[in-house]
């Protein structure tokens, strides 16, 4: 489990396919911050841009970890299968606060920026999330992008079957400066993860119908 408070922001520095098929995945070498493995074994968890990811090997004199992530999760996902920054989260203890909100580190949709721009001291940021997210999405509520818990301060129900919805987010310059939200552009992808309790409402509310 995660918050969606980003500890730090590391590099895919290093891409390896796993197998020649496209049924096969790639392993991973991410570069993290100084010290940031400090307390990092092998099975530990990491969340990558938003997705638990498994340390499978660890060079700490270049302070690299390394992941194997399958073909099934590699679809399912974005920023992961190139060089470039990526979000860091370490999985959450017993005893952490939780920042955030709580995060399973699994990625339900992948969303597409329609708008980013700075707005007075903040930035407004606006994704289209699929048609298949769009009914857990609420104002106020929370909302995971690329690893960031983040609140949703707007929904408008695009037109037309199956179009999902746009909803607005305001970052903090905080989050954008220590984070990699920044590099996001209109057009740019993004992991989406909704609210774990949102799934929880929806089941019991189908069983009450059942």
């Amino acid at each position: 489990m995660f918050t969606g408070i980003i500890t730090g922001v590391g590099r895919i520095v290093a891409v390896q396919r796993l197998g020649s098929s496209l049924d096969h995945g790639k392993r991973l070498s991410v570069e993290a911050p100084a010290g940031y493995l400090d307390d990092v074994g092998l099975g530990d968890s990491i969340a990558l841009n938003g997705a638990c990811m498994t340390v499978t090997a660890l060079d700490l004199p270049n302070q690299q970890f390394f992941i194997e992530i399958s073909a099934e999760s590699l679809a399912k996902t974005s920023g992961l299968t190139d060089s470039g920054p990526v979000n860091l989260e370490k999985a959450l203890r017993a005893h952490d606060r939780l920042g955030g909100h709580i995060v399973a580190g699994h990625v339900d949709g992948i969303g597409e920026v329609a708008h980013f721009s700075q707005v007075g001291e903040s930035w407004e940021l606006r994704i289209v999330a699929p048609h298949t997210l769009a009914k857990y999405l609420a104002y106020k509520g929370s909302i995971t992008v690329n690893g960031v818990s983040l609140t949703v301060n707007r929904v408008t129900d695009l037109p037309g079957d199956g179009a999902g919805c746009e909803i607005s987010i305001n970052l903090i310059a905080h989050t954008v400066q220590n984070t990699t939200l920044h590099h996001l552009r209109a057009g740019s992808q993004v992991n989406l993860e909704i609210d774990l309790i949102a799934r929880y409402v929806e089941r019991m509310l189908q069983d009450k119908k059942a």
